[in-house]
């Protein structure tokens, strides 16, 4: 069993919906995505998802373009995000998810990737760009060392789709909130739910949601009916709007997203 699906046997254990925060590596630099990590990890977060900067990031809005355009200004590549990933592993067993396009992968090479990444801490990959066959395949390289190829989901993926996906689904299923790009809103989808419980009638594997959860109320609202809340564009946009001390602006903004893990971590 994956460290991912321990995590969620753990927060069902304790009657608890699981925080996934996401970053994209190297922004605003190297060093400091790792002290933004690990600062995520203290703040309560169960998964975090460490973005790959892509120079083609077709399925993410404005905030994160941006983001890994800075991030690639730096010269951040796939082996400096796996370092990261490695330096946060030494302090932290929280379980680590990289969200990535398929082609930095690809270019690596997929059994040079899985290898690297295992010897990295990674416990599960997200791939945006790649469909049902080629996933298959992907999966099945990732699983000889026990990492995950986690599936996205959307309000578009009919019941037949559905079934593929879920039938070969690893760790968690990530169900994207609405059509469009990545995103904060001020609102979640309806679609939302009406995904997740379409999902559920093919899978008991644990479904998070993400795309626009930027607030409190919003997360309060997906764990009422999905088992995680994703949270990635809104922590981007407070690094972005906080260059000169980011990780105390990511501390300050999560601690008020999730309030009641700071009340249990004081406890």
């Amino acid at each position: 069993m994956s460290k991912i699906a321990d995590k969620f046997m753990q927060l069902r254990s304790e009657g608890r919906k699981g925080f996934i925060p996401f970053v994209t590596a190297g922004d605003p630099d190297l060093d400091t995505s790792l002290e933004i990590a690990l600062k995520l990890a203290d703040l309560g977060a169960d998964i975090i998802e460490l973005g790959v900067p892509f120079s083609d990031p077709m399925a993410d809005g404005p905030t994160i373009q941006r983001s890994s355009e800075r991030s690639i200004r730096n010269g951040t590549t796939l082996n400096d995000v796996l370092d990261l990933a490695r330096s946060f592993r030494v302090k932290s067993d929280i379980p680590l998810v990289l969200f990535s396009y398929f082609n930095p992968i690809h270019h690596l090479g997929l059994k040079e990737f899985r290898s690297m990444a295992a010897r990295s801490g990674i416990d599960g990959l997200l791939l945006t760009d790649v469909i049902e066959n080629e996933a298959a395949k992907i999966s099945e390289v990732l699983e000889e060392s026990s990492i995950d190829l986690i599936s996205l989901i959307a309000p578009t993926t009919t019941d037949e789709r559905l079934r593929d996906i879920c039938s070969r689904a690893k760790g968690f299923i990530y169900a994207v909130s609405r059509a469009g790009v990545t995103g904060a809103r001020e609102s979640t989808s309806s679609t939302a739910k009406q995904l997740v419980d379409r999902a559920r009638k093919f899978t008991d594997l644990p479904i998070g949601v993400g795309f626009g959860i930027s607030t409190p109320t919003q997360i309060e609202e997906v764990w009422q009916y999905a088992d995680a809340a994703v949270v990635g564009s809104a922590i981007v946009s407070v690094i972005e709007m906080n260059a000169s001390n980011p990780v105390s602006a990511v501390e300050t903004f999560v601690a008020g997203l999730v309030p009641e893990r700071q009340a249990t971590a004081a406890e």
